[in-house]
């Protein structure tokens, strides 16, 4: 039989009923650098581990490679500048024709920003202080657009550069690649939004991949039917709004619109009311992508 505990003698302090060890955490008596500080490093963070920085050798091969990939075009581009002074791939035209690319490029790595958080359950972590969910979802979104940003503007950037120093005959195309740098932020915000916003629906990684592909290429397929469908019985003003179910020609619409370029498909678009039209749908798309998030990660959070 156990012996009885004494009670402690009245007057004297009470008997400890804990013990807290310091097993050697390190203790932080720095400055609170508050909830905009932990946006921008969680956005920094994502945006490093987009291109794979930080992590291993395998995670960086598909963005590197992809990325190489997209400044193939302007490095030829520069060799026939130089070559025979005739211009190549126009600035307008490069995000679409790259299309193939940068829907690998969101595909591979939209699901690397949400899928690991939603799996191991971590992200009551990221919400305990100061981050709340609005701030999370900015930093994934932010991260994402800034990475296809990057992979659009970039080479744009080494083109102008290299037709700059090769010094063609006339002017630099200043207001071209002025507009497609434009242009490259639509399609950053809006490939993004719908990425992210895929791929936050399942934390398997593989099946974000599948979604965002999936996407890609049914929209491109439709779009692709439908215009030679409706141009083969010459019905060509129904085939211009049926190129605007591509996101690519989607935003590129928008770019005619805003800029006067020339469009980057064999019909054109509509006239007229075409461009606000696009314009108007590439925000639903951005706006209804958002909502989605919100709601998914509030649903996230509390479970």
């Amino acid at each position: 039989m156990s012996e009885p505990v004494s009670a402690p003698a009245p007057g004297a302090p009470p008997m400890p009923t804990g013990v807290i060890h310091d097993i050697g955490y390190r203790h932080y008596d720095g400055p609170r650098l508050g909830r905009g500080h932990a946006l921008a490093a969680l956005t920094l963070h994502s945006l490093r581990g987009v291109f794979g920085l930080g992590r291993t050798a395998r995670g960086k091969i598909m963005p590197f490679l992809l990325a190489g990939v997209m400044m193939l075009p302007a490095v030829v581009s520069i060799a026939v500048m130089a070559l025979i002074k005739q211009r190549g791939l126009s600035y307008p035209s490069y995000a679409v024709t790259m299309q193939a690319v940068l829907a690998v490029f969101l595909a591979a790595q939209s699901p690397y920003l949400v899928a690991p958080d939603l799996r191991f359950r971590v992200l009551p972590l990221y919400l305990s202080r100061p981050t709340t969910t609005a701030d999370y979802i900015v930093a994934k979104l932010a991260a994402m657009a800034l990475a296809m940003f990057l992979l659009i503007a970039v080479p744009l950037t080494v083109l102008f550069v290299g037709e700059l120093l090769v010094d063609l005959p006339g002017p630099p195309k200043t207001s071209d690649y002025l507009a497609a740098m434009a242009t490259s932020v639509i399609y950053a915000v809006l490939l993004a939004s719908a990425g992210v916003t895929l791929a936050s629906f399942t934390p398997r990684r593989g099946l974000g991949v599948a979604s965002v592909i999936a996407l890609y290429l049914l929209s491109s397929a439709i779009s692709a039917v439908l215009v030679g469908v409706l141009m083969s019985v010459s019905r060509d003003s129904a085939a211009a709004w049926a190129w605007l179910i591509n996101p690519f020609f989607l935003v590129d619409a928008v770019q005619v619109w805003l800029f006067g370029t020339s469009p980057n498909n064999d019909g054109g678009y509509p006239s007229g009311a075409g461009g606000p039209v696009a314009a108007v749908a590439v925000l639903a798309v951005i706006a209804l992508c958002v909502t989605a998030l919100v709601l998914r990660y509030r649903k996230a959070a509390s479970s």
